[in-house]
């Protein structure tokens, strides 16, 4: 089944006429002739399509809306982002070879966070993903963990082991260490020992982490106790190794993991990395630095 929408653009209201093409782009909908736009039948869909109609009939316009069968091999068809990925894969292409000992860490990131920023975009509209969206999100994750390596060198990489259930009784009084200067995951990690594992934890910022001493708990570098595994950075391995998953913890996990390591961006995270990044700066001991952040 398929919403479709029929109008007739009021003739002498040009702001309404831009306003209803550019919603109908937006959502996706796809042109099967002039003046008839579909989109699969769903409710938040058919909602939207709605919304379209009341403005162009409140400014003089007609629409009809209804749902309709129709061929649906023929019909998926328009609905085809291939063409727009394709795009985007080339545009990631050229970050890839742009990685360098020349490049500008702050040009990479910021081409990074534009090129996921697109492709969200463009997948919010692909009705019905398939290879190209998948291609795409693959070349993208690649390129993101090549900036971040280029960016800072010793972040660790993602190793394959079981996740553990741990004991939070043996983790008790420990000194606790990871890299210096931290970013997100490192704060967000020690924060979580501090608040739910270890109250009485000390931190010791390494500077390299090879330093680590022989009876701390490392924690984010390569070879820590904990780090990024599989799919999950540190903060998500504390978590998932001492129990401490919740809606709310989980929710925390998503903006840490997206700001460390790409991927889905929940919205409050450009608010959140310009007030961490604010008081990197500001703040040049790492113990007050947790502090103002946790």
């Amino acid at each position: 089944m398929w919403q479709l929408l029929i109008l007739s653009l009021p003739t002498r209201n040009a702001t309404a006429r831009m306003r209803a093409w550019r919603s109908l782009k937006a959502c996706g909908a796809a042109v099967v002739r002039d003046g008839v736009y579909a989109l699969p039948d769903r409710p938040e869909l058919a909602q939207t399509l709605a919304g379209i109609a009341a403005d162009v009939d409140a400014h003089g316009g007609t629409t009809w809306q209804f749902s309709a069968k129709g061929d649906a091999a023929r019909l998926t068809l328009l609905f085809s982002r291939d063409l727009e990925f394709a795009e985007l894969l080339v545009q990631i292409g050229r970050l890839q070879q742009s990685i360098g000992p020349t490049a500008l860490p702050a040009d990479l990131v910021r081409q990074a966070k534009r090129l996921r920023k697109t492709f969200e975009q463009i997948s919010a509209i692909d009705h019905f993903p398939g290879e190209a969206q998948r291609q795409a999100g693959a070349a993208l994750d690649d390129v993101e963990k090549a900036v971040r390596l280029a960016v800072e060198p010793d972040e660790p990489r993602s190793i394959t082991a079981p996740l553990l259930r741990l004991d939070r009784k043996r983790y008790q009084n420990r000194i606790w260490a990871t890299r210096e200067r931290p970013g997100v995951d490192r704060l967000a990690s020690a924060w979580l020992i501090r608040r739910f594992i270890d109250p009485q934890a000390t931190f010791v910022w390494l500077k390299p982490p090879a330093v680590c001493p022989r009876r701390a708990v490392g924690f984010d570098f390569d070879g820590a106790e904990f780090t990024h595994v599989g799919s999950r950075v540190t903060f998500e391995h504390l978590l998932v190794s001492f129990g401490l998953g919740s809606p709310a913890m989980d929710r925390i996990g998503l903006l840490v993991h997206h700001l460390d390591a790409g991927g889905a961006q929940p919205p409050e995270a450009s608010g959140v990395e310009r007030v961490l990044a604010g008081m990197r700066q500001a703040i040049a001991d790492d113990d007050q630095l947790l502090l103002a952040a946790a």
